[in-house]
């Protein structure tokens, strides 16, 4: 079932900042970048402030002046519609460019990120004459077609070890990836590190509290790694806690306004108005359909039976 309430994009930007953390005083990091229209928007653009500098990470290997960069949560598929419209993404942005080719096509790359192998999609390519080389786990180079230097990054295959962050971005985290997870955490000591690291656990628990919480009452968590994860499984009760509260109370109005409408049909039956007066009323009151009037009107009538 899916868990539309996992906001697995802010975790992917804060994961990708984590992963080109030694690089990111020569980087310009844009997410959810504009291209023109509100629609039509870059998950995350990564901009090289200085051409030359190499990134000290696989991911960033293929890396040129502008990086578009696509991210499919666990929950969405990865097809040639896709691969196309990232593409079609990265030519609007260079087409938008201050100038004329201001934006050089030979100094934009494209990723797109995925936790699973998109199987149909690399079907297709073979299908269709593309190259696919993997020059590391993980990592697929796409050329052929294909207008600009393109990767397909698979995060559950690359190494666990080197790619803590982006590896936390699934629904089905191990135990030891856990603990893999708030290790790292407590190593950083940057205020913006530990902020960042903050959005990419929240996402980790969110989409793994079940487990969490099973992990937690086996007692075998060590105490340190405990108190890291406390506050984002604090404010998660605390959500699941508010969102009952509101379901309660939703119901409760819900209960209120059919109570209501039931008095008014009863009242205005006393007044001796007919059923098609009545009727008229409580469409325009409660803005009803005529259908959900008749029914308030049979319901009233058979209790009085």
């Amino acid at each position: 079932m899916k868990n539309t309430k996992i906001q697995w994009h802010p975790g992917f930007v804060a994961a990708m900042n984590l992963e080109l953390a030694k690089d990111r005083e020569s980087l310009i990091f844009e997410k959810e970048y504009n291209l023109n229209t509100k629609p039509l928007e870059i998950d995350l653009l990564v901009i090289k402030k200085d051409t030359a500098v190499r990134i000290d990470n696989e991911i960033g290997s293929l890396f040129r002046g502008h990086n578009i960069m696509e991210y499919k949560s666990p929950e969405d598929g990865l097809d040639i519609d896709d691969f196309y419209k990232t593409a079609a993404y990265a030519s609007l942005y260079k087409a938008y460019g201050e100038k004329t080719d201001s934006i050089r096509a030979d100094d934009v790359t494209v990723s797109l990120v995925r936790e699973a192998k998109p199987e149909g999609l690399f079907r297709y390519f073979k299908e269709h004459g593309y190259c696919i080389s993997n020059p590391y786990r993980g990592i697929y180079y796409i050329k052929g077609t294909v207008l600009f230097p393109t990767q397909i990054v698979v995060t559950k295959e690359l190494d666990s070890m080197s790619h803590v962050w982006l590896g936390a971005l699934t629904a089905r985290m191990e135990k030891q990836e856990m603990i893999r997870l708030l290790e790292n955490i407590r190593k950083l000591s940057g205020k913006t590190e530990k902020e960042l690291a903050d959005s990419v656990l929240e996402v980790s628990i969110g989409a793994n509290k079940k487990v969490i919480e099973e992990w937690i009452g086996d007692g075998k968590m060590n105490q340190a790694l405990m108190e890291i994860m406390e506050p984002q499984l604090l404010v998660m009760r605390q959500k699941v806690s508010q969102e009952a509260r509101q379901a309660g109370m939703q119901e409760g109005i819900k209960e209120g306004i059919k109570e209501g409408i039931k008095g008014t049909v009863d009242t205005l039956r006393e007044f001796g108005h007919g059923d098609r007066e009545i009727k008229k009323a409580l469409m325009n009151r409660y803005a009803l359909s005529e259908e959900e009037a008749e029914g308030y009107l049979k319901e009233r009538e058979s209790s009085f039976l």
